[in-house]
């Protein structure tokens, strides 16, 4: 019985060796899982970034192109009012020309009038003395 008490024990101590061994590569395998965790979050999370970062990129990128582009819409309605205040300006330059003209005329017309009103009233006055 001895013999049996011997091996028993030793069973004991190598179920208990065993547990200890098992517990031990549970805990490593555990700590290990953790940081490979740990890594792959990280990791997604550095992916996730760059694909943020090339996203914000394409946006501003659309951002600049529609910006360029009501710059030249702007300019090309500038440049057509521009047209319009000049075509505007011309037009009133040529009315004023025509009034000046009118006006010059009108000048003349009563100029004249009043001096031939003179002479008749010059003549009808020496005449009726």
């Amino acid at each position: 019985m001895p013999e049996l008490e011997t091996e028993f024990l030793s069973k004991q101590q190598v179920e208990a060796l065993v547990r200890e061994l098992i517990a031990d590569f549970v805990r490593q395998n555990e700590q290990r899982a953790k940081e490979l965790s740990i890594i792959e979050r990280v990791i997604r999370v550095e992916e996730e970034i760059k694909a943020l970062r090339e996203i914000e990129t394409a946006r501003f990128e659309a951002m600049e192109k529609r910006f360029e582009a009501l710059q030249r819409e702007m300019n090309a309605r500038f440049e057509a009012m521009e047209k319009r205040f000049e075509a505007l300006q011309r037009e009133m330059n040529a009315r004023f020309e025509a009034m000046e003209k009118r006006l010059t005329f009108i000048q003349w017309f009563i100029g004249i009038g009043f001096t031939f009103v003179s002479i008749l009233i010059t003549i009808f006055g020496l005449a009726a003395k």
